[in-house]
């Protein structure tokens, strides 16, 4: 477990390790490190961007991996899913047993019990919403003012006293109120108990596209068009209501030195769908010279959801260490930002060749539901960038946090060197933690980091905090503060 680590920026070297298989040993597991007065955390999957689990000063880590169930709950009228499934093995769960989908993130190895409470997004989500949109009820392992440890079930009904908590677990992020064991899903409009009717119909098939331009070909102008035409697209493109909700892109640009730049998309448009993405790509390439090595590709859902994009989620052998600074926009950059973006994947005096700027497409029905009757408050969004770098050499660190910084915060210069909610940006994505936005030297917004990631329903989160972690036992470096 300790050498599972996403990211190998960060290093545990906890006293031990707890692998669980069930609520009771999660329960005796987090008794028993209270108890010894040993700080502990909990991980599923072990994606975590930052060192909240990797962290030194962690005695203990409870690794809920073995939980792996995914089964209809007939009481609940849901279906359950343990936090240590993985979305890979939940969508395989779901897709064969009732033909159903949730729309969970891009990368199957995530482990759903840190994924699901940090709101989750994935490829689907313009059409279907964010994964916590279905959440029905949750369990937690929660530690009381007398370190008592017990689990608790809170629901989404209005009539449940602990509805406060299933709140939180809607994208108030994870390692906040305890240790989620499993989760139940269920649209809020199903109705019955048939489990094929309760989420919606998994795609029946998946289209997707890969092209590319030359770096050679692209100078700052047919630069700065093609980033405008992206944005334009996003900004016409990402209502509810609209024909392209079906369809996900990625814009994907790497630094110079690594040759192209990479337009991705997933379409669940069906027969339709080689004529979406060839129209995307028309707009995007309006004055510009178009893309080569066009790939379309058709498969089934299942297929696709259990090794997407492979060339894009490959990693080398033993991991890499990464930096990933997000943003959500309300409207697309300016020229002034596309700009700087192209002096900082141009520019020579930093030899950065892990460096990239991505551009997914966001909105569509993520942005159907109001910002408070979630966790999830960025609901006005339509895209999700990231200022990304990845090195292998330790002692290349230095010069790719410092590229990476940079980047993030010109970018944002005229907001602190963040993006603050404004009608320009919606803030950060607690699934994508960023630690610098806690840093004032990095962010001179005088906006705090838990704005950028809650907006306005920090308060709220604050006050469950309070009454469900009264010890502050679950806690990292961007952890809820009690109120």
């Amino acid at each position: 477990m300790v050498d599972k680590r996403f990211n190998k920026r960060f290093r545990a070297s906890p006293d031990y390790v707890r692998l669980v298989s069930s609520t009771e040993q999660v329960v005796a597991a987090v008794q028993d490190a209270v108890r010894e007065g040993r700080r502990l955390v909990v991980t599923s999957g072990g994606h975590c961007l930052e060192g909240f689990v990797s962290d030194p000063e962690v005695r203990v880590i409870i690794d809920v991996s073995p939980m792996k169930g995914v089964y209809f709950d007939a009481e609940m009228r849901a279906i359950a899913v343990e936090a240590g499934a993985t979305v890979g093995e939940t969508f395989r769960a779901l897709f064969e047993k009732w033909g159903v989908v949730i729309p969970l993130g891009e990368y199957p190895d995530i482990g759903m019990g840190g994924h699901v409470v940090g709101g989750a997004f994935g490829f689907l989500c313009r059409q279907l919403g964010l994964a916590a949109d279905y959440l029905h009820a949750v369990e937690v392992v929660t530690v009381d003012e007398r370190g008592r440890a017990s689990s608790v079930v809170a629901t989404r009904e209005t009539s449940d006293p602990n509805r406060d908590l299933w709140w939180a677990h809607t994208g108030g992020g994870g390692g906040n109120f305890g240790v989620v064991t499993r989760y139940w899903f269920r649209s809020t409009d199903a109705s019955g108990d048939d489990p094929a009717k309760l989420l919606p119909r998994a795609p029946e098939s998946i289209t997707t596209l890969r092209a590319e331009w030359d770096w050679s070909d692209i100078d700052e102008r047919s630069f700065l068009r093609l980033v405008r035409n992206h944005g334009i697209w996003c900004e016409r493109n990402s209502g509810a209501d609209s024909p392209n909700a079906s369809l996900w892109t990625l814009l994907e640009i790497h630094r110079q030195q690594f040759g192209k730049i990479i337009v991705r998309g997933v379409s669940t448009g069906g027969a339709a769908a080689e004529r979406q993405l060839d129209d995307h790509v028309a707009a995007l390439s309006e004055g510009v010279i178009p893309p080569h090595g066009r790939e379309i590709a058709r498969m089934s859902w299942l297929e696709f959801a259990l090794n997407p994009l492979p060339d894009l989620f490959a990693a080398p052998p033993g991991g890499v260490s990464v930096k990933v600074k997000d943003a959500l926009l309300r409207r697309r950059f300016t020229d002034r930002q596309i700009s700087i973006a192209y002096d900082y994947v141009t520019r020579t005096d930093h030899d950065i060749i892990g460096g990239m700027f991505g551009l997914a497409t966001y909105g569509g029905r993520i942005n159907t539901t109001a910002p408070d009757a979630t966790a999830s408050a960025q609901r006005n969004s339509i895209l999700d960038i990231a200022c990304t770098t990845g090195w292998l050499d330790p002692r290349e660190e230095d010069k790719n946090l410092g590229w990476v910084r940079a980047f993030y915060r010109d970018l944002f210069a005229e907001s602190g060197g963040v993006p603050v909610p404004s009608d320009a940006y919606d803030g950060a994505f607690i699934n994508h933690p960023d630690t610098d936005l806690a840093d004032q030297a990095l962010n001179t917004s005088g906006v705090t980091w838990h704005r950028l990631y809650y907006n306005e329903n920090y308060p709220r989160l604050q006050r469950i905090k309070a009454r469900w972690d009264p010890r502050d036992v679950f806690h990292h470096a961007l952890s809820i503060r009690g109120g």
